[in-house]
Protein backbone atom coordinates (compact mmCIF):
# COMPACT_ATOMS: atom_id res chain seq x y z
CA UNK A 1 0.00 0.00 0.00
CA UNK A 2 1.41 3.38 -1.01
CA UNK A 3 1.40 6.07 1.65
CA UNK A 4 1.06 9.63 0.41
CA UNK A 5 2.55 12.67 2.09
CA UNK A 6 1.39 16.20 1.35
CA UNK A 7 4.29 18.65 1.53
CA UNK A 8 4.52 22.32 0.65
CA UNK A 9 7.78 23.31 -1.05
CA UNK A 10 8.78 26.95 -0.72
CA UNK A 11 12.16 27.59 -2.41
CA UNK A 12 12.03 31.22 -1.32
CA UNK A 13 15.01 33.36 -2.27
CA UNK A 14 18.53 33.12 -3.63
CA UNK A 15 20.06 29.66 -3.60
CA UNK A 16 16.86 28.26 -2.11
CA UNK A 17 15.57 28.10 -5.69
CA UNK A 18 18.48 25.79 -6.56
CA UNK A 19 18.90 23.59 -3.50
CA UNK A 20 15.18 22.86 -2.97
CA UNK A 21 14.64 21.22 -6.40
CA UNK A 22 17.89 19.29 -5.99
CA UNK A 23 16.88 18.04 -2.56
CA UNK A 24 13.37 17.14 -3.73
CA UNK A 25 14.90 14.82 -6.33
CA UNK A 26 16.95 13.15 -3.59
CA UNK A 27 13.95 12.78 -1.28
CA UNK A 28 11.92 11.25 -4.10
CA UNK A 29 14.65 8.71 -4.78
CA UNK A 30 15.02 7.86 -1.09
CA UNK A 31 11.35 7.06 -0.57
CA UNK A 32 10.73 5.21 -3.84
CA UNK A 33 11.44 1.65 -2.57
CA UNK A 34 9.41 2.12 0.61
CA UNK A 35 5.95 2.57 -0.84
CA UNK A 36 5.84 6.25 -0.01
CA UNK A 37 5.03 9.09 -2.37
CA UNK A 38 4.94 12.84 -1.92
CA UNK A 39 2.35 15.20 -3.31
CA UNK A 40 4.36 18.41 -3.55
CA UNK A 41 2.63 21.78 -3.56
CA UNK A 42 5.10 24.27 -5.05
CA UNK A 43 4.65 27.80 -3.71
CA UNK A 44 6.44 30.87 -5.09
CA UNK A 45 6.32 32.85 -1.86
CA UNK A 46 9.29 34.98 -0.87
CA UNK A 47 10.97 38.21 -1.88
CA UNK A 48 9.81 38.11 -5.52
CA UNK A 49 6.25 37.62 -4.29
CA UNK A 50 6.74 40.54 -1.89
CA UNK A 51 7.92 42.84 -4.67
CA UNK A 52 4.83 41.94 -6.71
CA UNK A 53 2.21 41.90 -3.94
CA UNK A 54 3.61 43.74 -0.91
CA UNK A 55 3.52 40.64 1.31
CA UNK A 56 5.76 37.58 1.61
CA UNK A 57 2.79 35.21 1.35
CA UNK A 58 -0.88 35.60 0.37
CA UNK A 59 -3.64 36.30 2.93
CA UNK A 60 -4.69 32.64 2.93
CA UNK A 61 -1.11 31.39 3.03
CA UNK A 62 -1.19 29.95 6.53
CA UNK A 63 -4.53 28.27 5.80
CA UNK A 64 -2.99 26.62 2.74
CA UNK A 65 -0.03 25.36 4.78
CA UNK A 66 -2.27 24.11 7.59
CA UNK A 67 -3.55 21.35 5.28
CA UNK A 68 -0.05 19.95 4.68
CA UNK A 69 1.95 17.29 6.52
CA UNK A 70 5.12 19.38 6.38
CA UNK A 71 6.75 22.46 4.86
CA UNK A 72 10.05 22.28 2.96
CA UNK A 73 11.64 25.73 2.90
CA UNK A 74 14.76 26.88 1.07
CA UNK A 75 15.73 30.29 2.40
CA UNK A 76 14.41 33.82 2.67
CA UNK A 77 16.23 37.14 2.57
CA UNK A 78 17.49 39.56 -0.06
CA UNK A 79 19.76 42.62 0.31
CA UNK A 80 17.15 45.11 -0.94
CA UNK A 81 14.44 44.04 1.54
CA UNK A 82 14.85 44.43 5.32
CA UNK A 83 15.18 41.16 7.23
CA UNK A 84 12.34 42.35 9.46
CA UNK A 85 10.12 42.06 6.37
CA UNK A 86 11.37 38.74 4.99
CA UNK A 87 11.69 36.83 8.26
CA UNK A 88 8.71 38.32 10.10
CA UNK A 89 6.65 38.13 6.92
CA UNK A 90 7.12 34.43 6.25
CA UNK A 91 9.26 32.21 8.48
CA UNK A 92 8.38 33.50 11.93
CA UNK A 93 4.59 33.62 11.34
CA UNK A 94 4.79 29.97 10.21
CA UNK A 95 6.76 28.99 13.31
CA UNK A 96 4.27 30.63 15.62
CA UNK A 97 0.97 29.88 13.90
CA UNK A 98 1.83 26.17 13.87
CA UNK A 99 3.36 26.05 17.36
CA UNK A 100 6.75 24.94 16.05
CA UNK A 101 8.25 25.48 19.47
CA UNK A 102 11.29 23.24 18.94
CA UNK A 103 14.08 24.19 16.58
CA UNK A 104 16.24 21.08 16.28
CA UNK A 105 19.69 21.49 14.77
CA UNK A 106 22.18 18.62 14.45
CA UNK A 107 25.86 19.49 14.25
CA UNK A 108 28.39 16.76 13.66
CA UNK A 109 31.48 15.95 11.71
CA UNK A 110 30.84 14.62 8.21
CA UNK A 111 33.16 12.40 6.15
CA UNK A 112 35.56 14.41 4.07
CA UNK A 113 34.67 17.71 5.76
CA UNK A 114 37.58 19.01 7.78
CA UNK A 115 36.81 20.93 10.94
CA UNK A 116 38.81 24.15 11.35
CA UNK A 117 39.28 23.50 15.08
CA UNK A 118 40.98 20.74 17.06
CA UNK A 119 38.49 18.09 18.10
CA UNK A 120 35.82 19.24 15.67
CA UNK A 121 36.17 16.07 13.62
CA UNK A 122 34.75 14.12 16.59
CA UNK A 123 31.81 16.46 17.28
CA UNK A 124 28.31 14.96 17.33
CA UNK A 125 25.69 17.06 19.11
CA UNK A 126 22.11 18.24 18.89
CA UNK A 127 21.01 21.77 19.68
CA UNK A 128 17.45 22.09 20.98
CA UNK A 129 16.45 25.73 20.59
CA UNK A 130 13.27 27.21 22.03
CA UNK A 131 11.57 28.54 18.93
CA UNK A 132 8.45 30.55 19.85
CA UNK A 133 9.30 33.00 22.60
CA UNK A 134 12.41 34.09 24.52
CA UNK A 135 14.33 37.04 23.18
CA UNK A 136 12.54 37.04 19.82
CA UNK A 137 9.28 38.50 21.04
CA UNK A 138 7.04 41.05 19.37
CA UNK A 139 6.74 43.12 22.52
CA UNK A 140 8.49 46.46 22.35
CA UNK A 141 8.86 49.45 20.09
CA UNK A 142 10.52 52.80 19.57
CA UNK A 143 9.76 56.05 21.34
CA UNK A 144 10.79 59.66 20.68
CA UNK A 145 11.66 58.96 17.00
CA UNK A 146 14.13 61.40 15.50
CA UNK A 147 14.96 63.03 18.83
CA UNK A 148 18.21 62.91 20.76
CA UNK A 149 16.62 60.66 23.38
CA UNK A 150 15.14 58.20 20.85
CA UNK A 151 14.88 54.74 22.38
CA UNK A 152 14.19 51.18 21.30
CA UNK A 153 12.63 48.75 23.77
CA UNK A 154 12.59 44.98 23.28
CA UNK A 155 11.06 42.63 25.84
CA UNK A 156 11.99 38.98 26.32
CA UNK A 157 9.24 36.50 27.11
CA UNK A 158 9.92 33.26 29.01
CA UNK A 159 6.88 31.25 30.07
CA UNK A 160 6.84 28.23 32.36
CA UNK A 161 5.10 26.24 29.64
CA UNK A 162 7.62 27.30 27.01
CA UNK A 163 10.71 26.47 29.04
CA UNK A 164 9.23 23.26 30.42
CA UNK A 165 8.43 21.78 27.03
CA UNK A 166 11.79 22.60 25.44
CA UNK A 167 13.65 21.17 28.45
CA UNK A 168 11.49 18.04 28.34
CA UNK A 169 12.17 17.58 24.62
CA UNK A 170 15.91 17.90 25.27
CA UNK A 171 15.78 15.36 28.08
CA UNK A 172 13.85 12.85 26.00
CA UNK A 173 16.32 13.31 23.15
CA UNK A 174 19.27 12.78 25.50
CA UNK A 175 17.77 9.47 26.58
CA UNK A 176 18.26 8.23 23.01
CA UNK A 177 21.85 9.47 22.91
CA UNK A 178 24.60 9.82 25.53
CA UNK A 179 22.33 11.01 28.34
CA UNK A 180 23.83 14.47 28.77
CA UNK A 181 22.09 17.87 28.54
CA UNK A 182 23.96 21.16 28.63
CA UNK A 183 21.74 24.15 29.36
CA UNK A 184 22.83 27.56 28.04
CA UNK A 185 22.27 30.29 30.60
CA UNK A 186 23.40 33.76 31.61
CA UNK A 187 21.93 33.91 35.09
CA UNK A 188 24.86 35.89 36.47
CA UNK A 189 24.02 38.89 34.30
CA UNK A 190 20.39 38.60 33.21
CA UNK A 191 18.47 39.09 36.43
CA UNK A 192 15.02 37.62 35.85
CA UNK A 193 14.62 35.46 32.75
CA UNK A 194 17.75 33.35 33.03
CA UNK A 195 17.32 32.33 36.70
CA UNK A 196 13.72 31.46 35.76
CA UNK A 197 15.05 29.37 32.84
CA UNK A 198 17.54 27.62 35.14
CA UNK A 199 14.89 26.81 37.74
CA UNK A 200 12.48 25.22 35.28
CA UNK A 201 15.16 23.33 33.36
CA UNK A 202 16.42 21.96 36.68
CA UNK A 203 12.92 20.94 37.75
CA UNK A 204 12.25 19.13 34.47
CA UNK A 205 15.60 17.36 34.32
CA UNK A 206 15.13 16.32 37.91
CA UNK A 207 12.51 13.92 36.57
CA UNK A 208 15.15 12.25 34.38
CA UNK A 209 17.65 10.74 36.85
CA UNK A 210 19.58 8.97 34.08
CA UNK A 211 20.24 12.26 32.25
CA UNK A 212 23.12 14.42 33.49
CA UNK A 213 22.39 18.17 33.44
CA UNK A 214 25.04 20.87 33.35
CA UNK A 215 24.17 24.57 33.22
CA UNK A 216 26.89 26.66 31.58
CA UNK A 217 27.06 30.42 31.08
CA UNK A 218 26.66 31.22 27.41
CA UNK A 219 30.06 32.90 27.05
CA UNK A 220 31.90 29.97 28.60
CA UNK A 221 29.75 27.52 26.65
CA UNK A 222 30.65 29.25 23.37
CA UNK A 223 34.33 29.03 24.21
CA UNK A 224 34.04 25.36 25.16
CA UNK A 225 32.19 24.61 21.92
CA UNK A 226 35.32 25.75 20.09
CA UNK A 227 37.89 24.29 22.49
CA UNK A 228 36.20 20.94 23.24
CA UNK A 229 33.41 20.41 20.68
CA UNK A 230 33.28 16.64 21.17
CA UNK A 231 32.35 17.04 24.85
CA UNK A 232 28.71 17.95 24.12
CA UNK A 233 25.69 15.73 23.54
CA UNK A 234 22.43 17.75 23.69
CA UNK A 235 22.45 21.52 24.20
CA UNK A 236 19.20 23.20 25.21
CA UNK A 237 18.99 26.94 24.78
CA UNK A 238 16.69 29.92 24.49
CA UNK A 239 15.73 31.35 21.12
CA UNK A 240 18.65 33.78 20.83
CA UNK A 241 21.31 31.62 22.45
CA UNK A 242 20.25 28.59 20.41
CA UNK A 243 20.36 30.59 17.20
CA UNK A 244 23.92 31.75 17.84
CA UNK A 245 25.22 28.42 19.14
CA UNK A 246 23.84 26.46 16.18
CA UNK A 247 25.66 28.66 13.66
CA UNK A 248 28.84 28.38 15.70
CA UNK A 249 28.49 24.60 15.88
CA UNK A 250 27.94 24.43 12.12
CA UNK A 251 31.14 26.36 11.53
CA UNK A 252 33.03 24.11 13.95
CA UNK A 253 31.76 21.09 12.00
CA UNK A 254 33.40 22.52 8.90
CA UNK A 255 30.71 24.43 7.02
CA UNK A 256 27.46 26.15 7.85
CA UNK A 257 26.43 25.19 4.31
CA UNK A 258 25.77 21.60 5.40
CA UNK A 259 23.74 22.38 8.52
CA UNK A 260 20.06 21.32 8.58
CA UNK A 261 17.25 22.31 10.90
CA UNK A 262 13.75 21.28 11.84
CA UNK A 263 11.08 23.62 13.20
CA UNK A 264 8.95 21.09 15.02
CA UNK A 265 5.48 20.84 16.40
CA UNK A 266 6.37 17.58 18.18
CA UNK A 267 2.77 16.54 18.76
CA UNK A 268 2.09 16.86 15.01
CA UNK A 269 -1.10 18.85 15.58
CA UNK A 270 0.28 21.23 12.95
CA UNK A 271 2.78 20.88 10.09
CA UNK A 272 6.46 21.23 10.91
CA UNK A 273 8.94 23.13 8.76
CA UNK A 274 12.34 21.92 7.57
CA UNK A 275 15.05 24.21 6.23
CA UNK A 276 18.84 24.50 5.95
CA UNK A 277 20.63 26.98 8.17
CA UNK A 278 22.77 28.60 5.47
CA UNK A 279 20.48 31.40 4.28
CA UNK A 280 19.77 32.66 0.78
CA UNK A 281 23.41 33.51 -0.19
CA UNK A 282 22.44 35.94 -2.98
CA UNK A 283 26.12 36.40 -3.91
CA UNK A 284 26.23 32.92 -5.44
CA UNK A 285 22.57 32.57 -6.45
CA UNK A 286 22.10 31.46 -10.04
CA UNK A 287 25.63 30.07 -10.39
CA UNK A 288 24.63 26.47 -9.70
CA UNK A 289 27.39 25.99 -7.14
CA UNK A 290 25.44 26.07 -3.86
CA UNK A 291 25.92 23.15 -1.48
CA UNK A 292 22.62 21.21 -1.27
CA UNK A 293 23.58 19.07 1.75
CA UNK A 294 21.81 21.29 4.29
CA UNK A 295 18.60 21.04 2.27
CA UNK A 296 18.99 17.29 1.65
CA UNK A 297 19.70 16.64 5.33
CA UNK A 298 16.67 18.75 6.26
CA UNK A 299 14.69 16.52 3.92
CA UNK A 300 15.93 13.47 5.83
CA UNK A 301 14.83 15.07 9.11
CA UNK A 302 11.43 15.70 7.53
CA UNK A 303 11.03 12.06 6.53
CA UNK A 304 12.04 10.91 10.00
CA UNK A 305 9.57 13.27 11.66
CA UNK A 306 6.79 12.03 9.39
CA UNK A 307 7.38 8.45 10.45
CA UNK A 308 9.77 7.19 7.78
CA UNK A 309 13.15 6.70 9.51
CA UNK A 310 14.48 4.13 7.01
CA UNK A 311 14.55 6.36 3.91
CA UNK A 312 15.77 9.18 6.16
CA UNK A 313 18.77 7.06 7.17
CA UNK A 314 19.35 6.05 3.56
CA UNK A 315 19.41 9.68 2.47
CA UNK A 316 21.97 10.67 5.10
CA UNK A 317 24.11 7.62 4.34
CA UNK A 318 24.03 8.49 0.63
CA UNK A 319 25.30 12.06 0.95
CA UNK A 320 27.88 10.92 3.50
CA UNK A 321 29.12 8.29 1.04
CA UNK A 322 29.50 10.94 -1.66
CA UNK A 323 31.48 13.15 0.72
CA UNK A 324 33.62 10.19 1.83
CA UNK A 325 34.54 9.55 -1.80
CA UNK A 326 36.10 13.01 -1.98
CA UNK A 327 33.38 14.63 -4.07
CA UNK A 328 31.84 17.90 -2.91
CA UNK A 329 30.79 21.38 -3.94
CA UNK A 330 33.28 24.22 -4.11
CA UNK A 331 32.62 25.54 -0.60
CA UNK A 332 34.14 22.27 0.66
CA UNK A 333 37.00 22.32 -1.85
CA UNK A 334 35.28 20.27 -4.55
CA UNK A 335 34.10 20.93 -8.08
CA UNK A 336 30.57 19.49 -8.10
CA UNK A 337 27.61 21.67 -9.00
CA UNK A 338 24.41 21.74 -6.96
CA UNK A 339 22.63 19.40 -9.38
CA UNK A 340 25.77 17.34 -9.92
CA UNK A 341 26.06 16.61 -6.21
CA UNK A 342 22.38 15.67 -6.07
CA UNK A 343 22.96 13.31 -9.01
CA UNK A 344 25.75 11.60 -7.06
CA UNK A 345 23.49 11.20 -4.01
CA UNK A 346 20.79 9.66 -6.20
CA UNK A 347 23.33 7.29 -7.75
CA UNK A 348 24.38 6.17 -4.27
CA UNK A 349 20.77 5.51 -3.34
CA UNK A 350 20.21 3.49 -6.49
CA UNK A 351 23.34 1.42 -5.88
CA UNK A 352 22.12 0.36 -2.42
CA UNK A 353 20.14 -2.79 -3.21
CA UNK A 354 19.29 -3.38 0.45
CA UNK A 355 16.93 -0.42 0.64
CA UNK A 356 13.26 -1.12 1.10
CA UNK A 357 13.97 -4.75 1.90
CA UNK A 358 15.80 -5.22 -1.37
CA UNK A 359 12.83 -4.09 -3.43
CA UNK A 360 13.34 -4.17 -7.18
CA UNK A 361 12.61 -1.11 -9.23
Amino acid sequence: MVQSLSIAAIPGDGIGKEVVPAAIRCVEEAIEPYGVRVDWTHLDWGSDYYRAHGTMLPPDGLAVLATKDAIFLGAVGMPDIPDTVTLWGLLIPIRRAFEQYINLRPARALPGVKSPVAGGDAMDLMIVRENNEGEYSEIGGRVFPGLENEMAIQESVFSRKGVDRVARFAAELALTRKGKVTSATKSNGILHTMPFWDEIVGEVLGGYPSVHLESVLIDALSAKLVLAPASFDVIVASNLFGDILSDLAGAVAGSIGVAPSANLNPERRHPSLFEPVHGSAPDIAGLGVANPIGQIWSGAMMLDHLGHPAPARDLVAAFEAVLASGRSTRDLGGVETTDGFADLVIAELRDDTSRGGGATR
